[in-house]
């Protein structure tokens, strides 16, 4: 007969393989929220519009690789000039302001993280070329 097993445990969250001792940004797909971070401190946070099911937001551990102050952007279907506050962190996910809809904490973009402009800006200015950034459900 078979000695009855342990039920299992909640799996204790690993800590990030990134370094967060200081500024990084977290973003939790579930609930459409950026959240910007200094340390184990959250400084502050905001509603974001990342991307639909056909066009989901990578999921990982990445950095800001490049900044732009404006850029335009396009893909099939679309063309958006002027693009602001940009900070890519893989290949071309980005982190932008958004001029084009109002619509946040639903999901709509092609992959990217919208926010705000007002917002894209603060995360623009606390953020540098090396900050990291976790996505996650």
């Amino acid at each position: 007969m078979p000695l009855p097993t342990a039920a299992p445990t909640k799996k204790a969250p690993t800590k990030p393989v990134v370094d967060t001792s200081g500024h990084w940004i977290d973003i939790d797909l579930s609930e459409q929220r950026l959240y910007a971070y200094d340390g184990n401190s959250m400084i502050s946070s905001f509603l974001v519009s990342t991307g639909t099911s056909a066009h989901p937001t990578v999921v990982g551990e990445f950095a800001v690789y490049v900044k732009y102050r404006y850029t335009d952007m396009s893909g099939p279907g679309y063309y958006l000039p002027d693009v602001p506050y940009t900070m890519y962190f893989y290949s071309g996910y980005g982190i932008h302001g958004t001029y084009w809809h109002d619509n946040f904490g639903t999901p709509m973009s092609h992959g990217c993280v919208n926010m705000r402009t007002s917002d894209a800006e603060w995360v623009y200015n606390f953020s540098n070329v090396g900050t990291p950034v976790i996505v996650h459900n």
